[in-house]
């Protein structure tokens, strides 16, 4: 199994026109044995994530673009800048999402990739039950998209120190990055659409 993101730009299509793409290609796509596909709206991208067999071929991809999308990061093209798959829970209704994207600002990939080379080097050989599980960072044409499963198990109302220990790495990424989702408009005070879900399988 690989883990397959690919990113399509989608200035024009309506989320009709998007869902009924995806209507059609769902169906194939679960018949070739493809798992945990999604599809996620973050401004005029579409971020879409799947778990795919050893050697799925993308061949069809485009006949499946919703109309006014074009193909923004094919699939295999996105470089993986952090990942902590921890414990993947097969139940879905276990986790729930998020996802994310950022811009990085000029040459700044090799500082991204490094400050989170940290986090991994950190963990060392460690295999957390939570609360981040399935997680995954990719790189595609400047632009930073997350894909994360999180435990619900582990849900609880962060403490100071936990809320002073985010703040502090947020604040130090905005060194190298800009968001264009909402997760840290609560430090900030900017103003993001949240992620949309367009559709899952």
């Amino acid at each position: 199994m690989e883990r397959i993101p690919f990113v399509l730009k989608c200035k024009s299509a309506s989320d009709e026109a998007i869902l009924s793409a995806w209507d059609k290609a769902l169906p194939l796509l679960k018949e070739s044995g493809v798992k945990n596909f999604s599809v996620w709206a973050i401004e005029d991208f579409l971020f879409c994530y799947g778990e795919y067999p050893d050697g799925f071929c993308f061949d069809r991809l485009e006949e499946f673009l919703p109309q006014g999308a074009e193909l923004f990061a094919a699939p295999k093209t996105l470089a993986l800048m952090y990942h902590n798959i921890g414990v993947v829970r097969e139940d879905k209704s276990l986790i729930r999402h998020r996802v994310f994207a950022t811009k990085l600002k000029s040459g700044c990939e090799e500082e991204y990739k490094r400050r989170h080379d940290v986090l991994i080097e950190a963990r060392g050989d460690e295999v957390a039950e939570g609360p981040e599980s399935n997680f995954t960072i990719w790189l595609a044409n400047g632009y930073i998209f997350g894909y994360c499963e999180l435990v619900r198990a582990f849900d609880h109302e962060p403490t100071e120190q936990e809320r002073a220990a985010t703040i502090t790495w947020e604040t130090r990424q905005l060194e190298i990055m800009d968001w264009l989702t909402d997760d840290v408009d609560w430090i900030t005070g900017q103003h993001h659409d949240p992620v949309r879900l367009v559709c899952k399988m």
